[in-house]
């Protein structure tokens, strides 16, 4: 994807709308007010190709405009974002619960991506990978524009290998370690990802590493939610989780029952340094 034709402004990069078509100035105010028209009118609005518009402009359908949007309040996340290890090319943190990776939604300042560009002063910051929102661990940034594509490759072709860490009941009858596979579904405004018969898509490797109820996952594959269904799925949901078995509504500012997973490691070979990269979380056993 082209780069955006506004630059990152405090932390965040401006919002990119599609139109259906016709007059500019017409369609913002009837799409999202007399705000966004205000901006326009005020040289704030620009296309993809940094032209500013103005009220005269007319654009096609599937056109787009790029603009920086007021955000709704949002609740603090009353959690630091430790910095595991920091050069030139990545960035890799201890991300808290309830911390999304990056906007989405209602979660846009509050967000992994959000703070850390401007804590630690990186325009270009930008996730490699991503983890729950409810899910803390290690999560590792690209800090260059040019990097990003080679390190999401090294994630999206399965060469990281990811361990975390979760704890939940013991079932004496349950014969651990096991693979479990099936197939996983997450269809759009759904909240739950759902297993559904036909060819596996996903895979765990399930271990009880302790009879107080650890347990240690390691994906093959990344699909959403895939941890949390898979445990689920054997009668034995992680603690905290609020979606699976069933839904529970949580209060928006409600940080009191963190779900306990863990992104505990991640291990690759860099495809920039050549260097065996291993990282560690240092919330320990605990979660």
């Amino acid at each position: 994807m082209r780069p955006a034709p506004l630059p990152v402004r405090d932390g965040l990069g401006p919002a990119r709308l599609r139109l259906r078509g016709g007059p500019v100035l017409a369609e913002l105010t009837a799409r999202f007010g007399a705000v966004d028209g205000a901006r326009l009118l005020a040289g704030q609005v620009v296309t993809a190709d940094g032209v500013v518009v103005d009220e005269t402009t007319v654009l096609p359908a599937g056109a787009c405009v790029y603009l920086y949007r007021d955000l709704a309040d949002e609740v603090p996340v009353p959690f630091d974002i430790p910095v595991l290890y920091r050069d030139d090319d990545i960035v890799v943190v201890d991300k808290p619960h309830f911390l999304a990776t990056m906007p989405r939604g209602r979660h846009v300042a509050q967000t992994a991506l959000v703070r850390l560009r401007r804590e630690l002063g990186l325009a270009e910051l930008s996730p490699a990978h991503r983890l729950d929102r409810l899910t803390a661990g290690v999560l590792l940034f690209t800090t260059r524009r040019e990097l990003r594509g080679t390190y999401q490759t090294l994630f999206a072709r399965g060469a990281v290998r990811k361990t975390y860490l979760a704890r939940a009941a013991v079932d004496p009858a349950l014969v651990l370690p096991r693979v479990v596979r099936s197939r996983i579904i997450k269809r759009r405004r759904q909240l739950q990802a759902i297993e559904e018969p036909g060819e596996p898509n996903a895979e765990t490797l399930i271990e009880l590493v302790s009879p107080t109820g650890l347990y240690r996952l390691t994906p093959r594959t990344g699909r959403t939610h895939q941890l949390r269904v898979h445990m689920a799925s054997l009668v034995i949901p992680i603690h905290g989780d609020p979606l699976y078995p069933r839904i529970i509504d949580v209060a928006p500012d409600d940080f009191t029952t963190p779900l306990q997973l863990l992104a505990y490691r991640l291990e690759f070979d860099d495809p920039v340094s050549g260097l065996r990269r291993r990282f560690v979380s240092r919330r320990g056993l605990g979660l």
